[in-house]
Formats: C-alpha cells, structure tokens, sequence
C-alpha cells in the first residue's frame, strides 16, 4: 500500500479532475479519494492581542522585564512520605 498526497484546484464547472502517478502499468488498483477543501491560512485575519484578551501594550512593557534581575532558586523544602492508601 503506498499513500500520495497530492493537491489539486476545482475547476469553474466544480469539477476536481485527479492524475495519478503510480509508476506500474497494467495493474489494478484500489483507490480511496478524500476530499477536504484546503482552509486559506493567509486570507484570515490574525487575532491581536487585544483580541485574544491581553491589556493594550503589555506586551511591550514587559520584553525582557528579568534583563536586570535574575531568578534566583531557593533551597527546596524535604519531600514529604506518606502512607500509600489502597
């Protein structure tokens, strides 16, 4: 079994016509076709900030807000053991 992918454009009649190339002649062959339109990624608007619920601006009052003061780790507390409950 060998998968193609292909990507093809419809017509102005509505018609989707699909070539092949299987590289074997006089054979049968098994086909499955499954049509998915193809969602045009650059025709939609991108979301802003704003849009997606963040304050105006916060953005560019917070790049590289730890420049000047890094994080520091402080010692983990002990792990604590318990019981094992079944």
């Amino acid at each position: 079994m060998q998968s193609i992918k292909l990507n093809s454009h419809a017509g102005a009649d509505g018609v989707l016509k699909l070539e092949v190339p299987v590289g074997v002649a006089d054979t049968d062959f098994e086909v499955m076709v499954i049509v998915q339109p193809v969602a045009k990624v650059a025709t939609l608007p991108k979301p802003t900030p704003e849009e997606l619920g963040w304050p105006p601006g916060f953005f560019e009052q917070t790049a590289g807000a730890l420049a000047d003061e890094p994080l520091e780790l402080i010692e983990q507390l002990p792990y604590e053991e318990r019981e094992e409950i079944l």
